[in-house]
C-alpha cells in the first residue's frame, strides 16, 4: 500500500513540474515578457547616453559625488552596454523572441498555404464584410468571370466543386506573416550582434580559458600570457596608443578589475598626426597618416583615418579615438621662492626626475613628474566665466526661467573663447610617496586688465587647480615679482627699503616722527615676510607671513576702535615700502628704477596679493616652461565585430517588417455560386471579406469588388 502510494505521489510531482515548465516557457515566450525586457533596455540604453560611458573614476566623483558615483558604479551604470546584467537581458530577449517565433512559425507556415475553401456557405453570413445577390447568367460563365476579375485584381484563389455549388476561397496580402516574422527576428539578429560585439565572447574565453585581468605596469612584451587574448580572437574591441614616428600591435581592452591585451595580426605605424584649428583654437580636425605592417605577408600598407572614416584590415577597423602625447620633451625652469639660484629641468612626459629641494624640513628628496603637456588651452575668458561656483543666495529664479524661455535665438550668456597658449602639467612627490599636482601657464594670461602668470596647484585629482596670480613685469616674465619674493628673505635688503620709504614719507625736521615711522615700517615688512614670531589660530610660536600676519597682529596689539583706522595706514606703510624693495631689486640687477604712475601701481597692487599668497604656495621651487619639442600620438580604438553584419541585416528587417505589418493586410475572400434551383440561367451568389486589421480603405476595396461581383444583380 505505501509503495503504491509513493508511486502516486510521484506521479503527481511529474505532473506539478511539468505543468510549471509549461507556465514558465509561456511566460518567457510571452509577448507581454519580451515588451518587458524591451523597456528595461531602452530606460538601460537612456541612462547610457545621459551619463557618459568609460570615463575615468574621477570625473564621475565631480559630477554626481563620492557616495552616487560609488552607488552608480556598483551597478555598472558607466558601462552599460558592457554590464553584466545589461547582457543578460539581452540574452533573454533572444531567447524570449525565439521561443515567440518558434511557437508561431509552424502556425504561421501552415496557415500561409491554407485558403480555407472548406468554409459553409452558411457561415458568410456571418461576416461584417458580406453581400449576395442573384444574377442572370449560368454557374459556369459566372464562375468563370469571378475568376477572371479575382486573378485580374491580383488575388490568389482555390476553387472547391460541391454537389450543390461551387466554393471560391481567394487570399491576398500573405505576405503579412512574413513581417511578422521579419520583425521579431531582427530583433534576434540586433541582441545577438549585440553580444557578439559586447564583452561576453570576451569574458566567456577569460572563464573557460583561463585568462584574468592585468592591473600593474610596465612595458607589454613583460606582460605573462594569461593576460593576452589570441590574434584569431573573433570579437573584440580596444584602444591603440601609437606616437608619432612609432608602432604598436598591442590593444588594451578595459575590463573591470583591469585591463587584456589582445594582440593583433598588424602593427600600426604613426607617420604623421594632423591637427587643424579653429580662430578660437578649437580643434577643428584631426587625423593620422599611418602605415600598417602585416605580420603574416611583410606586406604594408598606407591609410588616412579620420574621425567617422575608418581603415580596414584583416577584418579589423581601425577608428580614430582621439589623440594624446606621445612622450614630448619639456625644459623647465626652476624657481626658488626664497634663497638659492634657478636651475634647468629636463624630462619627457610621462618621465620622471630626481631633486634636492629646500623645505621647511630642510633639504629633502623629491620626484619630479612630468604628467601633460598641453599646446592649446582654450578658455572662456568672458567676464561671468571667472567664477564657475554658484552662490544659492545670488540665484535669481525668476532671471533664472527667463533666461530659458522665450525665443530660441535669446543668448544666456556670451563666451569668449580664447587660446591662452602651452601649460605644462607636474607633480612633486615626496620620499613618503606623497604627491602634489601643479600647473603652470608658460605666457602670461591678461585677467580683469592685468597680465599675470597662472600657478596651480591642487592636492588630488579629485579637486579643481587652485591657481596663483602672479604679475607679469614689463618684459612679460617673472622676474620682477620673483626678485620681490626673494628679497623678503633678505634682513639687510628689508631694512634698506624701510628707511627709502621713511626718508620720502616723514618729515627730516621731526625726528620723533622718522623715528616711530621707521620702526613701524620695519615691523610691517618683517611681519609681511615672516621675520617675527605671530600668534595665528591660537598656536604660538607659528611663523605666519603675509597679510594674514598683518590681521593678525592688528587682532592682537590694536585695540577694535582703531583698527579700520590704523589698519588703512598699515596697508599704506606696507605698499611704499614694498615698492622701494622693487626698486632695490632693480637697482641690483642693474635696471632702472619703476616710476610711481598706473603701471607701477597695478603691478604693485597684483605683487603684493601674489606675494601674500605665495606662502601658502606648497612647494619653495615654481617650475616654468620655457622650450617643449612636442610629440602627437594618436589613440585608434580597434574593432573586430562581427556582429555589426547582423546588426545591419536586423536593422534591414525590422524596416522591412514593421513595412509589411503596418502596410499590408491580409485578406481573405469567399465567393459561393450556386445555380437557381428555379431558372438554371441564373446564378445565386453570396460573397464574404475578412481582413486582419478593419480600415476605411479596406471597406471601400471590399464595396468596390462587390460591386464588380455582383454587377449584373437583378431583383
Amino acid at each position: 500500500m505505501n509503495r503504491v502510494m509513493a508511486v502516486s505521489t510521484s506521479g503527481v510531482d511529474v505532473k506539478l513540474g511539468s505543468r510549471r515548465f509549461r507556465e514558465a516557457l509561456e511566460l518567457v515566450s510571452s509577448m507581454r515578457f519580451s515588451i518587458s525586457l524591451l523597456s528595461v533596455i531602452c530606460i538601460a540604453s537612456v541612462i547610457g547616453t545621459v551619463v557618459k560611458q568609460n570615463e575615468p573614476l574621477n570625473n564621475y566623483v565631480n559630477q554626481f559625488g563620492p557616495f552616487w558615483a560609488d552607488v552608480y558604479g556598483a551597478v555598472n551604470l558607466y558601462t552599460v552596454y558592457s554590464a553584466p546584467w545589461f547582457l543578460l537581458i539581452l540574452a533573454f530577449l533572444v531567447l524570449s523572441t525565439s521561443l515567440c517565433i518558434a511557437r508561431n512559425l509552424p502556425k504561421i507556415v501552415a496557415d500561409w498555404s491554407q485558403y480555407k475553401e472548406g468554409m459553409r456557405e452558411q457561415a458568410l453570413k456571418a461576416f461584417a464584410h458580406k453581400g449576395q445577390a442573384r444574377v442572370a447568367e449560368p454557374q459556369a460563365e459566372a464562375l468563370q468571370r469571378v475568376s477572371a476579375l479575382l486573378v485580374q485584381q491580383g488575388w490568389r484563389a482555390k476553387v472547391q466543386q460541391r454537389n450543390h455549388g461551387v466554393m471560391i476561397a481567394a487570399r491576398k496580402g500573405r505576405s503579412n506573416k512574413i513581417g511578422y516574422l521579419a520583425a521579431h527576428s531582427a530583433i534576434v539578429l540586433i541582441c545577438v550582434g549585440g553580444l557578439l560585439d559586447g564583452d561576453l565572447f570576451v569574458r566567456t574565453q577569460m572563464a573557460l580559458l583561463g585568462k584574468s585581468t592585468f592591473s600593474g605596469g610596465g612595458l607589454f612584451t613583460d606582460v605573462p600570457p594569461e593576460h593576452r587574448l589570441s590574434v584569431n580572437n573573433p570579437t573584440f574591441r580596444g584602444n591603440l596608443f601609437v606616437p608619432e614616428g612609432a608602432r604598436a600591435g598591442v590593444a588594451v581592452l578595459n575590463m573591470p578589475g583591469g585591463m587584456v591585451l589582445q594582440d593583433l595580426p598588424f602593427d600600426v605605424e604613426l607617420k604623421r598626426f594632423v591637427v587643424e584649428y579653429y580662430a578660437t583654437g578649437m580643434p577643428k580636425l584631426f587625423a593620422s597618416e599611418i602605415v600598417v605592417h602585416d605580420n603574416n605577408t611583410g606586406k604594408s600598407f598606407e591609410h588616412r583615418v579620420e574621425v567617422n572614416k575608418p581603415a580596414f584590415h584583416e577584418g579589423v577597423a581601425i577608428y580614430q579615438s582621439s589623440f594624446d602625447d606621445g612622450g614630448s620633451r619639456v625644459k623647465l625652469r626652476a624657481l626658488p621662492l626664497g634663497p638659492g639660484q634657478a636651475f634647468d629641468v629636463e624630462g619627457t612626459i610621462g618621465g620622471r626626475t630626481e631633486l634636492m629641494s629646500t623645505g621647511p624640513k630642510g633639504e629633502e628628496r623629491v620626484t619630479l613628474e612630468f604628467a601633460t603637456l598641453r599646446v592649446i588651452n582654450v578658455e572662456n575668458m568672458s567676464a561671468a566665466a571667472g567664477d564657475t561656483a554658484t552662490d544659492v543666495r545670488k540665484v535669481d529664479l525668476a532671471q533664472a526661467i527667463d533666461s530659458r524661455l522665450g525665443a530660441g535665438t535669446k543668448v544666456i550668456s556670451k563666451k569668449t573663447l580664447q587660446n591662452v597658449g602651452p601649460s605644462i602639467t607636474y607633480r612633486l612627490r615626496d620620499g613618503a610617496g606623497q604627491a602634489r599636482e601643479y600647473q603652470n601657464f608658460m605666457s602670461p594670461i591678461e585677467l580683469e586688465g592685468s597680465n599675470v602668470f597662472l600657478v596651480g596647484v591642487r592636492d588630488n585629482p579629485q579637486e579643481s587647480f587652485r591657481y596663483l596670480r602672479i604679475p607679469a613685469d614689463e618684459n612679460s616674465k617673472l622676474d620682477g615679482w620673483l626678485r620681490l619674493r626673494q628679497a623678503l628673505n633678505d634682513p639687510a635688503l628689508l631694512d634698506q627699503a624701510a628707511r627709502r620709504y621713511v626718508a620720502l614719507a616723514a618729515p627730516p625736521d621731526r625726528p620723533d616722527v622718522v623715528e616711530q615711522l621707521t620702526g613701524t615700517t620695519r615691523r610691517a615688512l618683517g611681519l609681511f615676510a615672516g621675520a617675527e614670531k605671530g600668534k595665528a589660530g591660537g598656536m604660538q610660536g607659528q611663523n605666519v607671513s603675509g597679510l594674514q600676519a598683518l590681521a593678525d597682529f592688528m587682532e592682537t596689539s590694536v585695540p577694535e576702535a582703531e583698527r579700520m583706522r590704523l589698519s588703512e595706514v598699515l596697508l599704506r606703510i606696507l605698499n611704499g615700502s614694498l615698492f622701494e624693495l622693487l626698486n632695490l631689486t632693480r637697482e641690483k640687477a642693474s635696471l632702472p628704477a619703476l616710476k610711481p604712475g598706473p603701471e607701477a601701481e597695478q603691478f604693485m597692487t597684483q605683487a603684493v596679493t601674489s606675494l601674500s599668497d605665495s606662502y601658502f604656495y606648497p612647494s619653495p621651487l615654481v617650475f616654468q616652461l620655457t622650450d617643449f619639442t612636442q610629440v602627437q600620438a594618436s589613440v585608434f580604438q580597434v574593432a573586430r565585430a562581427p556582429g555589426k553584419n547582423l546588426v545591419y541585416l536586423g536593422a534591414v528587417a525590422l524596416i522591412l517588417g514593421v513595412f509589411m505589418m503596418l502596410y499590408v493586410r491580409d485578406r481573405r475572400l469567399w465567393v459561393w455560386l450556386q445555380a437557381d434551383a428555379d431558372d438554371a440561367g441564373h446564378t445565386r451568389i453570396s460573397t464574404a471579406l475578412s481582413s486582419t486589421r478593419r480600415t476605411l480603405d479596406g471597406d471601400a476595396e471590399f464595396e468596390r469588388l462587390k460591386s464588380a461581383l455582383l454587377k449584373e444583380s437583378s431583383a
